[in-house]
């Protein structure tokens, strides 16, 4: 008997057929493709040499930034990868020119019923969307946003000296991006057209919309709100522009063509020549107004050095010229849009006397919204039979907004005596099938049913430690608030510190408390390889001071369904008691660590890279990582025979306990080392081997505290002869 049935075996050997088709056209065709590929890549090589990285550091590198090369293959490697990636995208459209005859032959590759002109108007659609998004970042995102992160490493004494690498992916990645997300009216106006998303579901989640653009707006641009507001607003504004066109195209859709376009145009072509008029003089009066002076001053408040240009100066013409162009430009967009809504009027007029032809003598599509309370009461039954309760909802809260409450109460009051109707009808078609049906036969399928169903099933029967997990997260849900509350206070008051100058301070004291023998006011030069590395670094300390702070508060929120599934037993007060531990070993480690372990650890480096006559530039993460784990490092280990204690004190575990599973916590100290450290010997053993000295610090210290094991211990049970 064969492995797999006779679909799976003809699915795979359609698969083998079409690549074999697409592989012989390779070969046939393989010549061309190559020849393509070459071009690609040579065009590649050249461009970024010649063009593409004068003209990005021309344009885009800040006052005070450099890019460099950190190995001596970064800028070779960076071109052909580059070059290999436009080769690819050269020669795939030349082997699928060679290739469509197979793939029709093999019915992968049909005809689609779409005329050329419109399939070359959305593509030029979407080129030019992908063009305007770019240029939005290129010319203005990306300037503001590159002079902020130079100005702020400048300012925290840091040296930004860009790797050509990450430099030159960010830029391409975040440019590609923005080209992607100016394809949103593209996508939401097929989407909403073919009825794949429905053009209600843009609609009613556009807050949902906004709030995660946001969000990525927060994770992808720098924090201060005026690059935020570059990122956000202008999608924002592009998810509105999209609605809009979406409901142009499927009101268009549901008129079903009885609209002419230019003849809607042309009927109210008073309103479009008035609209252009006053576009172009808006436009003209405000450029000669120098109105382009206030979001300077914007830009002057947000402590940016970036100005935009009058508009003379911006398109290289004289400023007479230049207004002449603003006026025109304003005036086309605001043509555009009363265009769109002038066609848009006159699809939704040809859709409602369509709808009101289509649904003559229809009870059930009266229009409930555009009757009054007597209207509602005397409306047929048919009107509200198949309403969903979500639709009478809103047509009552629309009454109510209309200061009409006893049409409200009408609609709530047919849609109730409906829906109890209904009810009844169904009820009583249940109850006849079910006399219909066989007694033993029903019988016998609810037993077999009722084997399965969540009453018969207990925790034992699947999985236990799920009905665990889940007790005790959803206990957690009572302190939720408070947790995200301390959470989010700490890591945004750590955060805005440290953006706000506080890891500038600690560098300067820091190296103030490096011995006098070691020149590393000159000599140690911190640097940011990448444009964003130490915004990432402070979000990241932020994080783990906030996750520090809310584990006891984790901890004390838990800890009733905990000893409710008897995982483990103690006082809960203890766990308020722990934070405080924490916060201190933490503080106390700190403070050795800052005054004696770092400055020893990172001097002696210092001293040793300058005795081998070596320029010495640190990255920043690389940096303050050695400083956070020779400070806060000092008082997380601090904190292990601290909590040690406290959690024996407490009756959360014992010390025999603890000293019995020493060979465990070893192992897990090895695997998390192994997983947050660098892919390093060495540095897996100077994060593993601490953790485990200071935890039998920590044995050390109860061994003492209990007289071995003695005290504390629970006696022994009698035995009964």
């Amino acid at each position: 008997m064969p492995a797999l049935d006779d679909d799976a075996q003809r699915a795979i050997a359609g698969t083998r057929a079409t690549a074999g088709a697409m592989l012989r056209t390779a070969q046939k065709r393989g010549q061309r493709a190559f020849i393509a590929f070459l071009v690609g890549l040579l065009v590649g090589i050249y461009a970024m040499r010649e063009l593409v990285w004068p003209q990005l550091k021309e344009d885009l590198l800040a006052r005070g930034a450099d890019v460099i090369a950190q190995t001596p293959f970064d800028v070779i490697l960076l071109q052909v990868k580059i070059g290999l990636i436009l080769g690819v995208l050269f020669a795939l459209p030349v082997l699928f020119y060679y290739a469509r005859g197979p793939l029709r032959e093999r019915g992968i590759l049909r005809d689609v019923p779409v005329s050329r002109a419109r399939a070359l108007v959305v593509l030029l659609v979407a080129i030019l969307l992908f063009a305007g998004g770019a240029i939005y970042a290129y010319y203005l995102f990306f300037p503001l946003m590159f002079q902020f992160l130079a100005e702020n490493a400048t300012k925290a004494g840091f040296a930004p000296y860009y790797s050509i690498i990450d430099w030159t992916e960010f830029i391409l990645v975040l440019g590609l991006s923005f080209g992607l997300a100016a394809q949103l009216p593209l996508a939401m106006t097929a989407l909403s057209y073919s009825g794949i998303v429905p053009y209600e579901t843009f609609r009613d989640n556009w807050k949902y919309a906004v709030v995660l653009i946001f969000g990525f707006g927060a994770l992808f641009s720098p924090p201060d709100p005026f690059t935020q507001i570059l990122w956000a607003f202008p999608l924002v504004a592009l998810y509105g522009a999209s609605l809009y066109l979406s409901k142009l195209v499927v009101t268009a859709k549901r008129a079903g063509g009885k609209v002419s376009v230019p003849r809607a145009l042309a009927a109210r072509w008073n309103v479009l020549a008035g609209t252009g008029v006053v576009g172009f003089l808006v436009g003209y009066l405000a450029a000669s107004a120098n109105a382009q002076q206030y979001l300077n001053d914007a830009l002057v408040w947000a402590e940016s050095s970036y100005r935009i240009p009058a508009a003379g100066e911006a398109f290289g013409v004289a400023p007479e010229t230049g207004y002449a162009v603003v006026g025109g430009i304003v005036a086309a967009v605001l043509l555009l849009l009363m265009g769109l809504r002038v066609v848009y009027a006159a699809f939704d007029a040809a859709v409602d006397a369509s709808a009101v032809l289509a649904n003559a003598g229809d009870p059930s599509a009266i229009d409930i919204g555009r009757l009054d309370a007597a209207g509602v009461r005397a409306a047929p039954p048919e009107a509200f039979a198949e309403m969903a309760e979500s639709d009478a909802l809103e047509a009552a809260n629309q009454a109510v907004e209309d200061g009409d409450k006893e049409k409200a109460r009408a609609i709530l009051d047919r849609f109730d005596t409906a829906e109890a109707e209904r009810e009844t009808a169904e009820s009583e078609t249940a109850e006849a099938a079910e006399e219909e049906e066989s007694g033993g036969v029903t019988e016998t399928t609810a037993n077999m049913v009722n084997a399965f169903t969540e009453d018969e099933t207990t925790e034992d029967d699947i999985g236990g430690y799920y009905y665990d997990i889940a007790f005790i997260l959803n206990s957690i849900r009572s302190g939720l608030f408070i947790i995200a509350a301390v959470f989010m206070s700490v890591l945004a008051g750590t955060f805005y510190w440290l953006y706000t100058g506080g890891i500038g301070s600690i560098r300067e004291d820091f190296l103030r408390r490096l011995p006098a023998g070691v020149n590393t006011q000159e000599a140690l030069n911190i640097v940011t390889l990448h444009p964003v590395e130490a915004l990432v670094f402070e979000v990241k300390i932020s994080t783990i001071f906030a996750a520090i702070v809310c584990l006891p508060l984790v901890a004390y929120f838990a800890w009733p369904a905990i000893e409710d599934r008897g995982i483990a037993s103690g006082n809960q007060n203890a766990l308020l008691a722990w934070g405080g531990t924490l916060l201190v070993g933490l503080l106390g480690g700190i403070a050795v660590g800052y005054t004696v372990v770092a400055p020893s650890v990172i001097s002696w480096f210092v001293w040793d890279a300058l005795q081998a006559d070596m320029v010495i530039y640190y990255r920043v993460k690389s940096f303050f990582w050695l400083v956070f784990l020779t400070t806060a490092g000092i008082g997380i280990l601090f904190d292990i025979p601290l909590s040690m204690l406290l959690f024996e004190r407490a009756g959360y575990v014992s010390y025999p306990a603890l000293r019995k599973r020493w060979r465990g916590v070893a192992l897990v100290c090895f695997v998390f080392a192994a997983v947050v450290t660098p892919e390093s010997v060495y540095t897996l053993f100077v994060i593993a081997v601490p953790v485990i000295l200071f935890y039998w610090i920590g044995l050390g210290l109860l061994w003492v505290v209990t007289l071995g094991g003695r005290r504390g211990r629970k006696p022994e049970p009698e035995v009964v002869s």
